[in-house]
C-alpha cells in the first residue's frame, strides 16, 4: 500500500526572536527523540516527541543508506495514522493549556515542520522556531559569549557577595532584583555538602540557563550585577572563563553572620531541608558519609573520626528521638576548625577591594541603595 506522504502548506509561521521567547519565557514543544531532549533542552520546553527513540534510529539508519526520501517515506510509515493521533493529540492539549506555545526539533526542519503541518491539517496553528534547537543554542552560547563586553558597555559593575560558610550568601541573593542565582541554576549548593538528591542539569542545559538569566537581568536595566562567590565549577558544571573571569571581578560585599547564625543556617539548609529531599533518611546519611570522606585528606586524620562521631552521635540522637539538633555539632566544628580558616586563607589572598561589609538585612539595604 502506497504511504501518504505529509503535503506541506506555505504559510507555516516560524520565528527566530529568541530574545522575546526567553524574556516571556514561551512555552515550547519539543518535538525531538526523548534521547536528544535529555542531552540538552531549554528551562521552558516540553519533550513531545514526533517519533521515539527507536523510531528515530530506525529512520536515521534508513537515511544513511537508502537517503533523505526513503528516509521520510519509512519515517510516515512508522509514525502511521493510528500512531501519529495521540502525538497530535499531546500537542494540541500542550496548546490548550498553553495558547502562546512554539515548536521545535533539532534544525527547524523536516520533523518540526510535519508536526507543525499535522497541527494545521487538524485545525491549530502553531508557530516553529525558525533553526529549531540548533539555532536557539547558538544564539545563548553567543550571548553568554558576548557578554563581558557588553557589561562594559552597559556600564554594568560586577558585585561580588562574599562571606563565611553558612553566612545566607544565598538568602541574600534570593531577596535582591540584581542578582543571578549560580547556585540555584547549577542546581548546588557549592560545597563537598552540596549535592541536591536530584541531578544536576546537564552542561548544555546550565550554559542555557544561565544565558536565559543574564538576558532577563539585562532586560531589567540594573547596573549592578550581583553574583555570589563561587568557583568556576560549581559541581558537574562550569562557567566560561572568560564570563567568569568578569563577574568575579568586581568588588566584594561581605556578609557578616555571627557563628551562633551561621550553624543556624547551615543546619536548616543542609540538614532539615536535605533530608526532606531523599525519600528515606539512611540515603541522605550515606550521602553524607560520602561527602565527609573526600574531604578526609584535608580535615586530617583526627578531625576527620572526631567529624564522624559527633555526626554518628547526632543521626543516633535522631533516629531515637527525632530532635534533629544534635547535628550542630558538626556542623560548628566544620565551620569553625574547617571551613573559616579556608575562607581566612582565601581572603588574604584576595586583592579585590571590599565596598561594604554588613549583616544580611545591612547587605541587602546597602545594595537596594546603590
Amino acid at each position: 500500500m502506497a504511504v501518504q506522504l505529509t503535503e506541506f502548506s506555505n504559510s507555516l509561521p516560524q520565528t527566530d526572536d529568541f530574545r522575546s521567547i526567553v524574556l516571556n519565557q514561551t512555552p515550547l514543544i519539543d518535538v525531538r527523540a526523548p534521547v536528544e531532549f535529555n542531552q540538552g533542552a531549554f528551562a521552558s520546553a516540553t519533550n513531545l516527541p514526533l517519533m521515539n527513540d527507536e523510531e528515530r534510529q530506525k529512520v536515521g539508519l534508513c537515511y544513511k543508506q537508502h537517503g533523505n526520501a526513503a528516509a521520510v517515506k519509512l519515517g510516515h510509515q512508522l509514525v502511521n495514522e493510528s500512531v501519529r493521533e495521540p502525538r497530535i493529540q499531546a500537542w494540541s492539549e500542550f496548546m490548550d493549556q498553553h495558547p502562546d506555545a512554539m515548536l521545535y526539533c533539532f534544525r527547524g526542519g523536516m520533523r518540526s515542520k510535519i508536526s507543525q503541518q499535522w497541527l494545521a491539517d487538524s485545525g491549530r496553528e502553531i508557530v516553529r522556531l525558525k533553526g529549531g534547537y540548533k539555532a536557539f543554542r547558538r544564539y545563548l552560547i553567543d550571548y553568554l559569549d558576548a557578554f563581558p563586553a557588553l557589561m562594559q558597555q552597559q556600564n554594568i559593575q560586577p558585585l561580588v557577595l562574599a562571606g563565611r560558610t553558612g553566612s545566607g550568601k544565598t538568602l541574600v541573593i534570593q531577596r535582591i532584583q540584581q542578582a543571578v542565582d549560580l547556585e540555584g541554576l547549577a542546581h548546588h549548593r557549592g560545597s563537598a555538602f552540596g549535592r541536591h538528591a536530584t541531578p544536576q542539569p546537564t552542561q548544555i542545559n546550565f550554559e542555557n540557563q544561565l544565558s536565559m538569566a543574564l538576558i532577563r537581568f539585562m532586560e531589567n536595566a540594573k547596573h549592578q550585577l550581583v553574583i555570589e562567590d563561587e568557583a568556576r565549577n560549581i559541581g558537574s558544571v562550569s562557567m566560561p572563563k572568560p564570563l567568569f573571569d568578569a563577574l568575579k571581578s568586581g568588588d566584594r560585599i561581605i556578609v557578616d553572620t555571627p557563628l551562633e547564625q551561621r550553624i543556624h543556617i547551615t543546619h536548616q539548609e543542609y540538614v532539615i531541608e536535605a533530608q526532606q529531599e531523599y525519600p528515606h533518611l539512611q540515603d541522605w546519611v550515606n550521602f553524607m558519609l560520602s561527602a565527609f570522606d573526600r574531604i578526609q585528606k584535608r580535615l586530617g586524620g583526627e578531625r576527620h573520626q572526631r567529624v564522624l562521631k559527633q555526626f554518628e552521635h547526632a543521626h543516633e540522637q535522631q533516629l531515637n528521638s527525632g530532635d534533629t539538633h544534635g547535628h550542630q555539632t558538626w556542623i560548628e566544628t566544620l565551620l569553625s576548625e574547617y571551613y573559616d580558616p579556608m575562607y581566612d586563607y582565601q581572603m588574604q589572598k584576595n586583592s579585590h577591594k571590599v565596598t561594604f561589609q554588613g549583616n544580611m538585612d545591612e547587605v541587602v539595604q546597602f545594595i537596594d541603595s546603590i
